[in-house]
């Protein structure tokens, strides 16, 4: 038990230091935190919305809410704690909204943490491939980081912020091919830091063993 501790802290380190680049104009960093709790909300989401196509887009609901309101979070509350009762919200909302009626009780954090660690489970996550994933999350937002800002903009308007090309050549003034040109050279300066990571010997065998 001594062990999880640190890590959990460190993860609640990195969630604060996330929710702060966010509130500073960095939509990059929110790309991170979606990556690190999207199985998880994907997971809380399907206990009120077993469709699966249903439950994705309540999840993704559930994010872009917790984007426009991130403003206001202080930090009082775990960033988790706060990104799920937002999701249970919505997934409530949404079910009212389709004339349905959503369960009497709410699952807790503490029981969705539950029944994220036994999803982890049977899909044999294991510590080395977690491991993993956060080594390729830092490397996203550090090549994020390192990109000119013309094409960090760019990509991140479409990728975060889930606008289409025609609405991101408005808002930064330039034509759709601009636009699209800039995505690219964004995505392959990306994908090159990823290459070494995702061809290493050791990232093969765990994808061999999914």
């Amino acid at each position: 038990m001594a062990e999880d501790s640190p890590k959990k802290d460190s993860s609640q380190e990195l969630d604060s230091e996330l929710v702060r680049r966010v509130q500073q104009g960095d939509s990059a960093a929110f790309d991170i935190l979606v990556r690190k709790y999207q199985q998880r909300i994907i997971g809380l989401v399907g206990r009120y919305i077993p469709d699966w196509s249903e439950c994705q887009d309540v999840a993704q609901d559930a994010f872009l809410r917790a984007y426009r309101a991130i403003g206001g979070f202080r930090g009082e509350a775990q960033f988790y704690t706060w990104l799920h009762r937002i999701a249970v919200n919505t997934a409530k909302n949404y079910l009212v909204a389709h004339n349905r009626r959503p369960p009497a009780d709410d699952i807790d954090a503490a029981d969705a943490g539950q029944y994220d660690a036994g999803t982890r489970l049977r899909n044999t996550d294991t510590p080395e491939r977690e491991a993993m994933r956060q080594e390729l999350e830092e490397t996203v937002m550090r090549a994020v980081d390192a990109l000119p800002k013309e094409l960090r903009t760019a990509i991140t308007l479409r990728e975060v912020d889930g606008l289409s090309y025609e609405e991101i050549a408005q808002k930064m003034d330039c034509p759709i091919g601009t636009v699209r040109s800039r995505i690219f050279r964004a995505r392959e300066a990306i994908d090159a830091q990823l290459r070494p990571l995702l061809d290493a010997p050791e990232a093969v065998r765990e994808r061999n063993r999914i």
